[in-house]
Formats: structure tokens, sequence, C-alpha cells
């Protein structure tokens, strides 16, 4: 049981699920949290990361800190997918055994999961046929990741345990044009093309100021200089062209959900609820979603609606689809006390709002 005075580390307290899980402590009244950007620790560094545990000494970890991106960066930076996440989590989550830290929560990905995995996806999946290859470095260090947390449970007694998000979007996504995921990218390409159709150069400025474009000064570019730059991703003023086909199947969640899952799942419920009652334990963790899919394209539709888009989307067949469908069955998360909230058109609404004020 953590109390409410116990210390939780939040390594990645400033990501995407790292801040929405922080949150989402602080409201239920878990105050005594400790976090730490990349400038004040670096988790690749195994020394500075034991110095830390030696320091604050908390009751119990949660692991959202992680190098992700989307297809483009998977496929090209796939040694720092590997690398960097096992480093990362053999860092973390060792000084934590070391520690003796009995809580623990370690987030993964359901891309851990074979490229044709029977749908919906059952935890039970995992390790049964090859891996989408875009992918495959992150998905092994993930995999390895809660392989590690299920063999310390069982070896040690710890109570580490391990969840796998499906697709996540909400506040402080990651906007990047080159390496964000697919939603974020989405919105912020469809945000600067209904900019260029306005021939809005003071907003298109602003914007490529906050989140710049490498190449490009935004302050001192010119017009066309600007609009050669957000071609170069696809983006003009009557157009958007996006990768793919549009007909992979995805669901999405909400990262305030995925948080409300998280600490629902580090406060409630421990390894011996999800590791069955034979002798060969295996595939302990636990699926994240909402047990919902749409394609792509369809997704771009809701997008391009919600931003006010009005020109094309056209769909560039020659470049990876990725998985084709990545649909989590989240009976598993339903019995375990669980279910989501927002809703996709809702939350697309809530990113933009996000996305505008930031």
């Amino acid at each position: 049981m953590i109390a409410k005075t116990d210390k939780i580390y939040v390594a990645g307290h400033r990501g995407l699920v790292g801040s929405a899980i922080w949150n989402n402590l602080l409201q239920r009244g878990y105050t005594n949290l400790v976090g730490r950007t990349h400038a004040e620790l670096d988790l690749l560094d195994g020394a500075a990361v034991r110095q830390f545990f030696d320091r604050e000494q908390p009751k119990a970890v949660v692991l959202a800190a992680a190098h992700v991106g989307g297809i483009m960066a998977n496929s090209v930076y796939r040694a720092d997918f590997i690398y960097q996440n096992l480093q990362i989590q053999q860092n973390v989550i060792g000084e934590a055994w070391r520690h003796g830290v009995q809580k623990l929560l370690f987030l993964g990905s359901t891309c851990i999961y074979p490229r044709e995995a029977p749908q919906p996806i059952t935890e039970d999946a995992l390790l049964t046929s090859p891996l989408e290859y875009t992918n495959e470095p992150y998905a092994i260090a993930k995999i390895a990741g809660l392989k590690l947390c299920e063999s310390l449970n069982l070896q040690y007694g710890t109570d580490y345990i391990a969840v796998m998000p499906t697709n996540l979007y909400g506040p402080n996504d990651n906007f990047d044009l080159v390496n964000s995921h697919v939603l974020p990218a989405m919105i912020r390409k469809m945000h600067l093309a209904k900019l260029l159709s306005a021939a809005d150069f003071d907003a298109l400025r602003a914007d490529l100021a906050r989140r710049p474009v490498p190449g490009l000064d935004a302050a001192t570019a010119s017009e066309a200089a600007i609009t050669e730059a957000l071609a170069t991703f696809g983006i003009r003023p009557d157009r958007l062209d996006l990768w793919g086909s549009g007909r992979p199947l995805r669901e999405f969640l909400w990262s305030e959900d995925m948080a409300d899952a998280s600490v629902h799942m580090l406060l409630n419920v421990s390894f011996a609820d999800v590791r069955g009652d034979g002798t060969d334990v295996r595939n302990t963790h636990i699926n994240i979603g909402t047990g919902l899919e749409l394609p792509i394209a369809e997704l771009a539709e809701l997008i391009r609606r919600t931003v006010g888009f009005q020109g094309r989307i056209c769909w560039d067949a020659t470049k990876p689809d990725g998985t084709m469908r990545k649909l989590c069955d989240v009976s598993k998360l339903h019995s375990l006390g669980w279910h989501h909230k927002v809703e996709l058109p809702d939350g697309i609404r809530l990113l933009y709002d996000w996305y505008l004020r930031h």
C-alpha cells in the first residue's frame, strides 16, 4: 500500500504521459512527488541514476521516461530507439530493485505485439510471431522492460506492474514535424496548412518560432522560404500530403485517461492480481486502451473538421503504413476496475484547443 506521504519518483514527469500521471497523483492527494528533467538527471547515465536513488530513496517509482517517436523516427533512428530505451529501463528498474523499491509501474507500448496478431490483441499474443519491422527495435526494448519487471517479481518478490498503452495523445504532446506521432502531427500539419491557405504569415512565424523547423529561421525567412520549407513536409495551402494509404486502423487514448488508468494500477493492483494460478507465469502485463478503432483516413477527416482546414488530403502510398491493425483487448483492464472516459472526437477538440493556447 502506498501512503499519501510516501515519496514517489516519476521518471519522465515532463512528458506526455509522465506529466499527466504527476497531475493525477497530485489530484488524489499524493504530494510527495519527485521528478528530474533530462538536464538534471540523464537516465542513460547509470552512475547518476544510482546516486539519485541513493539520495532520494523513493518508496515507489513510475517509469514513464522513454525515447519515443513516430514511424519515420523509428525507421531512421533504429539504434537510438533500442539502445536508449534498454539503458533507461536497466538503470531505473535496476536501481529501484537495488534500493528496495517494492512498487513500480513500467509503461510500455502495444507495439510489443506481433504484426499479424489476432485482433483484438490479448496479452497472451506476446512473442507468438514476428514484430512489425518499422518499430522492432523499440518493441524489443519494451518487451525486455516488461520481462525484467515480471522476472524480478518472480525471483525477488517485488511488486512491479507493467502496462501497455495504446496510441496516446493529449496535453504536452510532441508536435515536431519530424518525429511526432500520427495524431499530433496531423493536428499541427493541418493547422499550418490552414494558416498557409489564409496567407497568415504572422501566425505562421509565431508557430514556427515556438516549434522550429530544422534549417528555417522563422523570424527572418521570407514568405516564399516558409512556404517552401513547409512543402517539404507535405504542407501546402490547398493540400496536405500524409504518409501511407490511410487504411490502417488505430486506437487512441487520451493521455489523462491513461494517467488515471496507470495510477489506478499503481495504487490498487498487485502482481498477485495478474500472475494467474499456474507455475508457468508469463504475460502478466496489462493492455491500456479503449477497445475502439478507426481508419487513419477517418482520423484525418475528424482532425480536418476540428481544425477547419479546407484543402485536400492526399495519401502517399509509397510511404510505409506500419501495422495495419493494432486494437487492444481490454478485458483484463476492465476486470481490474477501470474504463476510459474521453471519446476521440472530444479528445481531438481538447488537444487542438490546448495546442492553440500553447
